[in-house]
């Protein structure tokens, strides 16, 4: 997996691409993700446009990306999820659980809601 960051105003982009499957990428992202936080950054974009295939160990990977932002006060939205990906939310009921969005642009406009 490799991981890029981008900032828009008060938004962090996280773009993840390739396959996702924990081990070395949780801790990858988990430690760019603290680095955001202690920044001050409290709004979490995370896109999934460019994921190839994401296993459970991936989704943990989310899920805990989700649980350590919303203990720092902060939101978390998943951007451009793949058909792949959103069937496998669907099947873990985690679609009730993350906001997701059609494009990066959606989900960081959602933030104003």
């Amino acid at each position: 997996m490799k991981l890029k960051s981008e900032r828009h105003g008060s938004v962090v982009v996280m773009g993840m691409k390739g396959k996702v499957m924990g081990g070395p990428d949780a801790t990858v992202f988990r430690d760019e993700l603290k680095n955001h936080l202690d920044d001050g950054i409290r709004k979490v974009v995370i896109d999934l446009g460019r994921v190839d295939w994401m296993n459970s160990s991936g989704l943990g990977i989310l899920i805990g990306g989700l649980t350590t932002v919303k203990n720092a006060g902060g939101e978390m939205k998943l951007a451009r999820t793949t058909d792949k990906i959103q069937s496998l939310l669907m099947i873990t009921k985690l679609v009730q659980v993350f906001s997701t969005y059609e494009t990066v642009e959606a989900a960081i406009a959602a933030f104003s809601e």
